[in-house]
């Protein structure tokens, strides 16, 4: 087993936690020797996210450590070029990334990546993870993220926050659910062409989506919007849905997320499969512009909201079952 021995004991907690922080699934300590159990490639994307740790951050709990990794993650994201036709370079990253915490990954036809895990005994809700891949113009080569506190944006062009802060949110749940109590299914699907038509969410095989329950997009710009309908017309979920998120967001002490109307989204695709839908907030801002931005703070706090969903999984999936028993009451009563 990899192992690092210390010249201090008194440093076992720090280095403790920074390993457990960077995603190593258990080490175990025997005075100054600590040894790591995991795997080689989860070794390596360990050491990648330790070879960023700055001296300043060495005191600071797991949590923090994960925020600081997570930004680390989405930066890179924002990075790689791949708008709406050319997402291969996009696609490898999210190939890579999301492979060893899945039980089953693969690329359709259309180019779109859908994976899915099963937790425990798989006996709960299967979800939907959704994102997608394309920006809606390519990203300038030599552009620089210029960063003010939580707020970031581009020297030049789109930042491509529309909808890397997404794939950013659904890549860190992949790895937060490996650790998590959640029992079920959880499936992710990352699009291409959402920007010019949702045309990669409409050729998803119908069989992939015969068993999910429930779907939560992230592509939502702002903060704390749950975007419940598509304008005042269509609908995405029953309102039960919607009122899970503001209570989990209110339970988890996240603040005032609140269910709204809003705009097209791959979400429209899923609610038409008859599947409870949600898009969430991922905290850009002027999308598709050279004004673009970031709150990078306001994205994670998608990724804890999210958690806390998975958490109140249970509950989840007691409100699934009251939704349909009230359509299956409506139905009868509109048979009389």
């Amino acid at each position: 087993m990899p192992s690092v021995d210390l010249v201090k004991e008194s440093d076992v907690d720090r280095v403790v936690t920074l390993l457990l922080a960077a995603g190593v699934k258990r080490v175990n300590v025997h005075q100054r020797h600590v040894s790591i159990s995991s795997s080689r490639q989860n070794l390596l994307h360990a050491a990648e996210k330790l070879s960023v740790v700055e001296k300043k951050w060495v005191d600071k709990d797991v949590a923090f450590l994960k925020q600081q990794f997570f930004y680390q993650s989405l930066e890179e994201l924002l990075n790689v070029s791949g708008e709406s036709g050319n997402e291969e370079a996009v696609r490898a990253v999210v190939l890579e990334t999301l492979r060893p915490y899945v039980d089953y990954v693969t690329v359709d036809r259309s180019g779109n990546v859908l994976a899915q895990r099963t937790y425990k005994t798989g006996n709960g809700p299967t979800i939907l993870l959704n994102a997608h891949l394309d920006t809606v113009e390519e990203i300038y080569p030599n552009r620089t993220i210029q960063k003010e506190g939580n707020i970031w944006a581009s020297s030049k062009g789109i930042l491509g926050a529309d909808d890397r802060a997404g794939v950013a949110v659904l890549l860190e749940m992949a790895k937060c659910l490996e650790y998590s109590s959640f029992n079920g299914k959880v499936k992710f699907i990352f699009t291409v062409e959402e920007e010019i038509g949702l045309l990669g969410a409409k050729q998803i095989e119908d069989f992939f989506l015969w068993d999910v329950d429930a779907a939560i997009t992230v592509d939502r710009r702002g903060t704390s919007d749950i975007v419940t309908s598509y304008g005042a017309a269509v609908k995405f979920c029953d309102d039960l849905y919607g009122l899970f998120f503001e209570e989990v967001a209110a339970q988890e002490g996240l603040g005032a997320w609140k269910c709204t109307a809003g705009g097209s989204s791959d979400t429209r695709i899923w609610a038409g499969h008859g599947i409870q839908s949600v898009n969430l907030s991922a905290g850009y801002n002027y999308e598709h512009t050279s004004e673009e931005f970031l709150d990078v703070e306001a994205c994670y706090n998608t990724v804890e909201l999210i958690k806390g969903v998975f958490k109140h999984s249970r509950k989840l999936q007691k409100q699934l079952k009251q939704i349909e028993r009230n359509k299956l009451v409506a139905s009868i009563q509109n048979s009389k």
